[in-house]
């Protein structure tokens, strides 16, 4: 179950407490985050992520730019956000609006549609905003379920078969560039994986046997991201967990291998949409959850 911590209400980043906003988040485990949120306004700056976010709007209404149009969700319908992509988001209206969302590795989705396919496959494109009944309730029954791993596989397989589903109404992705050598993606991703620092082309090669091209162009296809932006977000995933225990920013920065706080602030706010000290207060603010 996500923990619950009150969210305060900001202007553009930095705003100041007003009651009825919230949050709760698990964070990262395994490759997935349960997120739930009710807010008001325009919370968010543009930001991107290298996961899916799969989610449904629970209460009032949403819209956010994506892909060089504004899109809109209401209440049950469903939105999905691809793996580095721009967007942002707010309340379309003076009504709080009430959404959960589910974050998934590529890498997930990815095993989790080999199984179902029987073959690997391609990162599914789905429209950003669709209709499905069955992966709306999907994606609400998470949030009553545990992020024991047995649950966290039936849910991901469950988001996957979604993300299929969605496929049809939207433009199929690019095939993959010719055959993936497997083994080596897996052995660079997990050397990024367990990495807090920069890392360097020449490193990446020794450990996957492949040339720099070769990985990069690889890794995308089968990651949904490069190997550069996979290594930053698990870097600042770290961060975040550093900062959900309270540590000083500075502290942060350096362990997740940033080389000054500054840096360390421009990467955060533009992959979460607002900044290090902000999350800090989030974290040190539980409060009552009220249901959107």
């Amino acid at each position: 179950m996500a923990s619950r911590v009150a969210r305060p209400h900001r202007t553009g980043i930095e705003r100041s407490c007003v009651a009825g906003e919230w949050v709760e988040t698990s964070g990262p485990v395994a490759g997935v985050e349960l997120f739930r949120a009710g807010l008001r306004g325009r919370p968010y700056s543009r930001h991107r992520h290298d996961v899916y976010a799969v989610g449904v709007t629970e209460a009032g209404a949403q819209a956010f730019h994506y892909r060089g149009t504004v899109e809109r969700s209401a209440p049950g319908q469903v939105f999905v956000l691809h793996p580095d992509e721009l967007h942002d988001g707010w309340a379309d209206g003076p009504d709080l609006l009430g959404y959960a969302q589910v974050y998934v590795a590529p890498a997930r989705i990815a095993d989790a549609l080999s199984a179902i396919t029987g073959r690997p496959a391609p990162l599914p494109f789905a429209a950003p905003v669709t209709d499905d009944p069955v992966l709306a309730r999907t994606i609400r029954a998470a949030f009553d379920a545990t992020t024991e791993p047995l649950a966290l596989d039936a849910l991901v397989l469950e988001l996957a078969e979604g993300l299929l589903r969605c496929r049809a109404t939207a433009p199929r992705a690019p095939d993959r560039p010719g055959r993936l050598d497997l083994a080596a993606l897996e052995r660079g991703r997990e050397f990024l994986e367990n990495r807090p620092a920069v890392v360097r082309s020449s490193e990446l090669e020794a450990v996957t046997g492949l040339d720099r091209y070769q990985f990069a162009r690889q890794f995308r296809a089968l990651y949904g991201t490069s190997p550069y932006r996979y290594s930053i977000m698990r870097r600042l995933d770290l961060a975040r967990e550093k900062l959900r225990m309270a540590r000083p920013l500075a502290e942060t920065a350096h362990a997740a291998g940033f080389a000054d706080q500054a840096h360390f602030t421009r990467m955060f706010k533009a992959a979460f949409g607002m900044t290090p000290g902000c999350y800090a207060r989030l974290c040190r603010r539980p409060g009552p959850y009220p249901e959107p």
